[in-house]
């Protein structure tokens, strides 16, 4: 345990993500989930990639990618393969995937349930996704109310690291 007067480590988040991969390999879903501000959690995935080798994928550059190239009335029913191709793209399969800017995935026009998507994804691979929110109370957020794509999901059974020190218990 850190006393308060120390400063945190720099490695504290990728310590506290490396044993949440390890954790979810037992589990159902195996989803890990980075939650914090934007960019702290895109760094703490840059630092596992880094130390694991672990494949990192931009979900809102490479989705959007595709999307672009359906209408709009094909794109919700499309989400969920097209991120599936865009996993597979990135070279063989691999354990453990990185997850960052999901975003998109949020988009009202698309009509999706995110996290479902990401539960949906980790069946058969550890995925770890960086997820700009809060988590206050037992649930989780993206955004905050009255904005459109505000979100709270239960955070029961789901694997979470806070993107700071690593520290925090979620």
């Amino acid at each position: 345990m850190r006393l308060n007067s120390e400063p945190p480590r720099p490695d504290a988040p990728v310590d506290a993500i490396a044993a949440a991969i390890e954790d979810a390999a037992a589990l159902y879903h195996r989803l890990v989930l980075v939650v914090g501000e934007a960019g702290t959690n895109s760094d703490a995935l840059a630092a596992v990639r880094e130390r694991l080798g672990a494949p990192l994928l931009n979900v809102g550059l490479e989705l959007s990618r595709q999307l672009l190239e359906l209408s709009v009335r094909e794109r919700p029913r499309q989400v969920r393969t097209l991120l599936e191709q865009c996993v597979h793209a990135l070279g063989p399969p691999s354990d453990v995937v990185l997850l960052d800017r999901i975003e998109l995935l949020f988009a009202p026009d698309l009509r999706q349930d995110p996290l479902r998507l990401l539960q949906g994804l980790s069946r058969n691979r550890t995925v770890v996704a960086a997820w700009t929110g809060t988590l206050a109370a037992g649930t989780l957020r993206y955004a905050e109310p009255p904005h459109p794509e505000y979100r709270p999901y239960p955070a029961e059974g789901i694997l979470i690291v806070p993107a700071g020190t690593g520290d925090e218990a979620p």
